[in-house]
């Protein structure tokens, strides 16, 4: 079943750490899809050209049913999986993550490499601003000009979401609501105006949105 709600990144985070003399530097971005996650990829590695290693790791979709991690020439699991499960653990989706290194003359060993991703997106995460994504049905419902700010103000006062206002021979409101309560809004909007306002058919939807 598809989740209700996720969480993702509000904003970009950079991050700086150092291990043994060794440079770890982490990208946390927020993106859409693969295209998204490889271009932050391809762009720390064109910014960041002189490290030596850009490992990667990414979390898509609301039920982060798509994940990828990259290693980029560190020794197998020592970077991107560590990232990875850092990513999950935190419980975040459609963020990727970008770790550029630049070797300091001395190794680390398998423990301490992946102590250091793993401890470069900790830290990015630590830093970041977090906000919360939910499911909502999109609904447009068409009502009289001398209910319809009466009906807006009492919308909201019960938490639905008016996401557009549109203006004609009537006033049509697009209503954001969440998926667990959109079976309610029927009967939420005869109780508020008397059958005055209905839902319009074929209108309705699913999208997702930002809580701010």
């Amino acid at each position: 079943m598809e989740p209700t709600t996720c969480r993702t990144l509000a904003a970009p985070v950079v991050v700086r750490t150092e291990e043994r003399r060794s440079v770890f530097e982490c990208w946390l971005r927020r993106v859409e899809d693969e295209d998204g996650a490889r271009a932050v990829v391809e762009e720390a590695r064109s910014t960041l050209w002189d490290a030596g290693h850009h490992c990667s790791a990414f979390v898509l979709r609301p039920d982060a049913a798509t994940v990828r991690s990259n290693d980029d020439g560190e020794p197998a699991g020592t970077a991107g999986m560590p990232m990875l499960e850092t990513l999950t653990h935190a419980g975040v989706t459609d963020v990727v993550a970008v770790v550029s290194r630049w070797f300091g003359g001395t190794r680390l060993g398998t423990g301490g490499l992946v102590r250091a991703y793993s401890g470069a997106v900790r830290l990015a995460l630590d830093e970041a601003r977090l906000l919360t994504r939910a499911r909502v049905r999109e609904v447009d419902v068409r009502v009289g000009h001398e209910v319809a700010g009466r009906l807006e103000h009492d919308l909201r006062a019960r938490g639905v979401h008016i996401a557009d206002t549109r203006y004609g021979s009537q006033v049509t409101l697009r209503l954001q609501v969440p998926v667990d309560r959109a079976d309610a809004v029927p009967d939420l909007l005869a109780e508020l105006t008397g059958g005055a306002a209905e839902p319009v058919p074929g209108t309705d939807g699913e999208a997702w949105v930002d809580l701010v």
